[in-house]
């Protein structure tokens, strides 16, 4: 049985190109738009956080700059980018106030969600925003990007953004309700798939190619997408995006594709740090806040006592008392820094460090911890 739309706190909706833009007409389709913001209002009044990942900026630019139809050179593409970025942006800023919503635009390419210190400011912006109640729109920065336009690697870069802000469900809205046992247009036969539990070698394989000129991805890349999320501890979702309020027909039980995961952000989050980064170095702390992680506390400056190693911001480092291991966290200093406001309390830190730092040296969302009885 597929899990409820209501249930999610956190959810990601990656819009691609081919449902923004009417073709026919090199323009967006306004009516759709409006329609998908009912949908956003819906759920945010429900008061879940939504996050949308838009494409169209280089289908929208490529039609005010008259390029001819076809594949675009690469510096094509980046200057249609540069064009279709603007109305886009504004776009999803009228159609979210319409409702009362605030929108926030965030450029992004794939190196900012795997490379550490980009992945930690693009991450801290983005869950402010939620925190404010706003909606971040997440576009490609295409202008300067270069993999991602000449792979296709929007729902990839969707399941990313998924992940690295904890979110608990992806949807994917595409041309097609899902996955199928075969492309359905040349195969009759095919038969839809309600449900993947895991992603198989047999799942992969029933992943298309390419679809349209202006949709750069197709099932091979949503697919990919799903095993990104999945173990991110994310649901995902591929549902038909054509029909006006396509969030609210999967809300109401409309035909599509789950990809369920066994986890959740945070636990996945946290095995991450355990388990698969190389800590740079250690902080040694004392034990008040031994005491206070025990409780499920963020780590301040004031609970270290010394550090070692040369780690820089977004690290990984042990956390340890004297006598014993306590476990790993992303720190928020580079050690030169972190070593200047140790012992310190948080509202010292800007006159030390002539900036306002982060009030904890390891938040508790960045800490895996092994402790009592489970990793906290």
């Amino acid at each position: 049985m597929s899990p409820d739309l209501r249930q999610f706190r956190r959810v990601v909706l990656k819009v691609g190109s081919a449902l923004l833009v009417d073709r026919a007409r090199g323009r967006l389709n306004h009516a759709w738009l409006a329609a998908l913001a009912e949908d956003i209002a819906d759920l945010h009044a429900q008061g879940a956080d939504v996050l949308v990942v838009s494409s169209g900026a280089i289908a929208m630019g490529r039609t005010v700059l008259g390029l001819p139809s076809g594949p675009l050179r690469l510096e094509e593409s980046q200057a249609a980018a540069a064009v279709g970025q603007i109305a886009l942006a504004r776009t999803w800023s009228e159609v979210l106030a319409h409702h009362g919503i605030t929108a926030g635009q965030i450029l992004v390419t794939l190196a900012d969600t795997e490379q550490r210190r980009r992945y930690l400011n693009a991450r801290a912006t983005t869950l402010k925003l939620l925190e404010m109640r706003a909606v971040p729109v997440i576009n490609e920065n295409d202008t300067v990007a270069t993999s991602e336009i000449r792979y296709g690697d929007n729902d990839r870069l969707a399941a990313r953004v998924a992940t690295m802000i904890g979110a608990d469900l992806l949807v994917l809205f595409s041309d097609i309700d899902g996955l199928y046992t075969a492309p359905p247009a040349s195969d009759p036969k095919a038969e839809h798939i309600p449900v993947v539990e895991r992603i198989t070698p047999a799942i992969e394989a029933m992943a298309g190619g390419a679809a349209s000129e202006l949709s750069r991805g197709g099932m091979r890349t949503k697919v990919e997408a799903g095993k990104i999320a999945t173990a991110g501890g994310t649901h995902m979702i591929i549902a038909d995006g054509r029909a006006k309020n396509p969030l609210k027909r999967v809300a109401e039980g409309g035909r599509c594709t789950w990809f369920l995961t066994p986890s959740n952000p945070a636990t996945a989050r946290k095995t991450w740090i355990a388990g698969a980064l190389e800590p740079r170095g250690t902080l040694y702390v004392d034990e008040g806040a031994e005491r206070a992680l025990q409780g499920g506390a963020s780590l301040l400056p004031v609970g270290v006592r010394r550090i070692e190693g040369a780690f820089r911001r977004g690290d990984a480092v042990t956390i340890r008392s004297e006598s014993r291991v306590l476990g790993r966290g992303l720190v928020a200093y580079d050690a030169e820094d972190a070593a200047r406001i140790i012992g310190r309390p948080s509202r010292e830190i800007e006159g030390i460090l002539g900036y306002p730092g982060r009030t904890e040296m390891i938040h508790r969302d960045d800490m895996a911890l092994a402790i009592g009885d489970d990793a906290r």
